[in-house]
């Protein structure tokens, strides 16, 4: 459904899946169902964004990385520390974006 390039078929793809599995799985239809509309909010900013913000990789990546700076770090003596590494590993995680595309070369 997430692939679909519009927000029509994305629709005609889960009305496919739930005609396939309601009479199957009704509970897991259900819950499958309630809050998914929501989830297509995606479909309104323009299609170039798409493949960026219809899942939550990016935004988990970004925690895990700070997780993984804070479990080095152990406790913070105050917030105003914590807020500083937080920062840090968002001008971390922009520089990583920022780059410029650098085309793949053969070390043969």
């Amino acid at each position: 459904m997430y692939d679909a390039p519009t927000y029509k078929e994305a629709q005609q793809r889960k009305k496919a899946f739930v005609d396939k599995w309601q009479e199957l799985e009704p509970d897991a239809i259900h819950a499958f169902q309630w809050g998914l509309q929501r989830t297509f909010t995606f479909y309104q900013l323009d299609e170039s964004w798409h493949r960026w913000v219809r899942t939550t990789n990016a935004l988990e990546r970004f925690f895990r990385e700070f997780r993984a700076k804070a479990d080095e770090i152990g406790a913070f003596p105050n917030e105003h520390s914590c807020l500083t590494l937080f920062f840090l590993v968002v001008q971390l995680d922009h520089a990583k974006h920022d780059r410029p595309a650098v085309a793949n070369k053969s070390r043969h």
